[in-house]
């Protein structure tokens, strides 16, 4: 029997290594192939208290950051595991030959959002492409190997789950429409739910949310999807939005927003401490009260005119070449303007600190997983939550699993998908577009109870409509879930700003939201979270 891997990202391919690596069999299943993923697209860094940069940086410190940035939402089990253990996983990296930014042998360290120490390793603006590099080569070994085999270009098309229990995977060829089943556990590393919000986010097309919506549909436990973190520093292009890197700031870069004709350096007024870098969805917040104001005109600016050349040249030259291609700016001397856009979702399935997910035999690692960031995510964290998150799952995997190792069994082919099965796939673009406008009109970056319920009431009557697929009633419950999720919690802490519960409540709401359909209803509830003290 093999464990079954679905997604090819930083989560699934460190997944697959680390399966691979005790001699465990694995079914790596992508509809893209790893140079195609979204973690190709990550940008600024890998956070790890490495104190190379002689601050005196340590795990602890990383910890408390950590469950700071996520508001006390975040399992601190689950968080000591990830600080104590990112050291590790960076100078396995670079043991590799991961090409990050070093001197005289070590990881040079960058500052980033929400930390007040350089922690985070990079490889100029192109981390996640160098890791993914890496990690991809990694897997390549072991497929060598005979311990890897790839399914690239195919799409599950079922989670075989019965009586809460995975019993493996159906997915096919998007090329031959050839289906196949494997038995055995799963692991998600699937990414986030992009598609719901088309043209709106920075992450990849290709990771629509879809899967997510059919597992929720099916029963499984989903948490904190009221938790959307808005990244200040975007810009529209084509189809997605381009995000400008945390990493510009960290190496200098200011916001600013002409008042009464005159720039106004508003972070660094508003919050004097971490000024442009702190948390994502402060920033966030203030740029939009900028912008709304009398007094100040409609743009916010990204100023990194004041950047050094040799930073230019050895830490954000592909930034800046990014800039000129899509924007026909040089950042060198022109300011862009940029606007806060959907970059990650905090939320998502419910897993406990082994990303077990309330199926057994079902892993959750990555993006798709509701485990680390909490109530918001520090930026370089996600890269590091994605390979710890990924050898943790597979780690359970191999704990829980009966099987043998050395006994290798191939998915079987089933037959051919039908057309009446790819048409109830079909999420038209209109329909995408009207289920976005609705949800962006209740879940943007400051919210209420008259534009939620508003938003509800929209999506259950366009429920209600005889021509929608099976694939668009799912987005659809998944974004009512999304709605009462934020609904329900009654306060703003992190990503969740409400003006009408413009505070924050640790002794109703230090929890985790819990999300699940119950008989075709949808049904919240709030978890407890264990104590911390920092």
């Amino acid at each position: 029997m093999a464990i079954n891997v679905i997604g090819a990202g930083l989560a699934g391919l460190s997944a697959a290594s680390t399966l691979a690596e005790t001699g465990v069999f694995v079914n790596l299943i992508s509809l893209k192939s790893p140079y195609r993923a979204q973690s190709v697209l990550a940008e600024g860094g890998i956070n790890a208290a490495l104190d190379t940069m002689g601050e005196g940086d340590a795990p602890a410190e990383h910890f408390a950051d950590t469950i700071r940035g996520g508001v006390f939402l975040s399992d601190p089990d689950a968080v000591r595991g990830l600080t104590d253990n990112a050291p590790h996983i960076v100078e396995k990296l670079l043991e590799m030959g991961t090409a990050l930014n070093t001197k005289d042998g070590k990881a040079v360290l960058r500052n980033f959002g929400g930390q007040k120490k350089k922690r985070t390793a990079f490889s100029k603006s192109s981390t996640g492409k160098i890791i993914m590099t890496g990690l991809t080569d990694l897997a390549r070994k072991y497929e060598a190997g005979g311990l890897i085999k790839t399914f690239f270009h195919h799409q599950v098309t079922h989670i075989d789950i019965q009586d809460k229990k995975c019993k493996g995977v159906r997915f096919f060829d998007v090329y031959t429409n050839k289906e196949y089943y494997s038995p055995g556990p799963v692991i998600l590393a699937i990414g986030g739910y992009n598609g719901i919000f088309p043209e709106m986010t920075t992450g990849t097309v290709y990771n629509t949310g879809d899967l997510l919506a059919d597992l929720f549909d099916e029963g499984l436990v989903l948490s904190n999807l009221e938790f959307i973190q808005y990244h200040p520093t975007t810009v529209g292009i084509p189809g997605k939005r381009l995000l400008i890197s945390e990493a510009a700031r960290g190496e200098g870069g200011r916001l600013f927003i002409y008042k009464d004709g005159t720039p106004w350096y508003f972070m660094e007024e508003l919050y004097p401490d971490l000024k442009n870098l702190s948390p994502r969805d402060v920033i966030s917040r203030e740029m939009t009260k900028a912008v709304s104001r009398d007094d100040t005109g409609d743009t916010v600016y990204l100023d990194l005119t004041g950047i050094s050349p040799d930073t230019w040249k050895g830490k954000l030259s592909d930034l800046r070449e990014e800039v000129i291609y899509y924007m026909d700016l040089d950042p060198v001397k022109d300011h862009i303007p940029v606007t806060p856009g959907i970059h990650f979702f905090m939320g998502g399935i419910y897993v406990d600190k082994d990303h077990r997910t309330s199926a057994e035999g079902l892993y959750a690692a990555g993006e798709c997983a509701s485990q680390y960031h909490g109530a918001n995510r520090l930026g370089g964290n996600s890269m590091l939550g994605a390979i710890y998150g990924g050898s943790v799952a597979a780690g359970a995997a191999i704990r829980d699993a009966v099987m043998e190792k050395d006994i290798k069994t191939d998915p079987e082919e089933t037959g051919i998908v039908g057309k009446e099965f790819l048409s109830e796939r079909k999420v038209n673009a209109d329909t995408a577009f009207l289920i976005r406008d609705i949800l962006l009109s209740g879940l943007g970056i400051i919210r209420n109870k008259e534009d939620m319920e508003e938003a509800l009431g929209r999506l259950s009557e366009l429920f209600q409509r005889e021509d929608l697929t099976g694939a668009e009633k799912k987005r659809i419950q998944l974004g009512r879930a999304m709605l009462l999720c934020a609904l329900l919690r009654k306060e703003s802490r992190g990503a969740h700003f409400r003006t009408d519960h413009p505070e924050r409540n640790d002794e109703d709401f230090r929890k985790t939201t819990v999300a699940r359909i119950t008989d075709g209803s949808i049904d919240i509830s709030f978890e407890d979270i264990k104590e911390v003290m920092l």
